[in-house]
């Protein structure tokens, strides 16, 4: 199976008919979260050509994004989350890595925590667990966008490109406002109580505050003397010149880092 004639489809789950495309081979296999607003095309068209030259990618299109339809309930990261799994279940699949970013490194977070059996390895980009990881104003901002804002962006024209009614890109912009208006904030303890091995990536003039993504890191296992206590089970990069939106084309560099840390031996116990 070569990367340019993926597998796709739609499953079954939760109510839904949920689009995913399978690229390359091999296990486990690797799973693709988007982000809000977004599609797998404009996410990870950079860096899944070469993240399916050595594994198996499945690249998963979440309720109302994408080829996917909306039907008629939020959108929420627990509910995202609960149809991932589905899906994964729904294709045999009994243990994955996950790659999320943005709205989909929640999803991927939920997914650790809900069903850490399923999670081997984990990579999140733009990853906060708590309003306070956000720079401030932020929330505040994504409230005031409109579909009329949107007009003409990689977004607007990925769903009407590939939604099965693009119609329906209002009602998805106001959905996902509601989505931002109740992100979820996990317990620090909750997150560092995750056991998959954690890469955590964001751009350094991100919507993530740097000193967050510190604190994730450390809250998994990081922030020690290498060289002393070895590594830890966690990874921290911060792409230097990244916003939140061009974190996602650095294609190179996430393929690369992110391929060598799936790679890498899972630590000892």
């Amino acid at each position: 199976m070569t990367t340019t004639d993926p597998r796709s489809g739609y499953a079954p789950v939760n109510g839904l008919d949920m689009y995913y495309e399978v690229h390359g081979s091999g296990t486990p296999p690797l799973v693709l979260l988007h982000g809000a607003l977004s599609t797998t095309s404009v996410d990870f068209g950079a860096s899944l050509p070469s993240l399916a030259k050595s594994r198996q990618v499945i690249a998963v299109e979440q309720q109302a994004h994408g080829h996917t339809a909306d039907i008629d309930r939020p959108l929420t990261i627990r509910q995202m989350a609960a149809d991932t799994v589905a899906l994964l279940r729904h294709l045999g699949i009994d243990q994955a890595d996950l790659f999320g970013y943005s709205m989909g490194s929640g999803i991927a977070l939920q997914i650790a925590v809900d069903h850490p059996e399923l999670v081997r390895k984990l990579a999140v980009a733009s990853f906060a667990y708590n309003l306070d990881g956000l720079h401030p104003g932020l929330v505040e901002g994504l409230d005031q966008v409109t579909p009329e804002a949107l007009a003409g962006t990689p977004f607007e024209q990925a769903y009407a490109r590939e939604a099965p009614r693009p119609e329906d890109w209002p009602r998805m912009v106001a959905k996902v406002k509601v989505l931002n208006s109740q992100l979820p904030e996990w317990p620090a303890e909750l997150v560092g109580s995750i056991k998959a091995p954690t890469l955590i990536i964001i751009g350094d003039s991100d919507i993530i505050r740097p000193e967050h993504a510190v604190e994730v890191f450390r809250l998994l296992g990081g922030g020690v003397i290498g060289d002393v206590a070895g590594l830890p089970r966690s990874r921290l990069a911060i792409l230097p010149g990244t916003t939140h939106i061009t974190l996602a084309h650095r294609g190179d560099w996430l393929s690369s880092m992110i391929g060598e840390f799936l790679d890498a031996p899972m630590p000892a116990s």
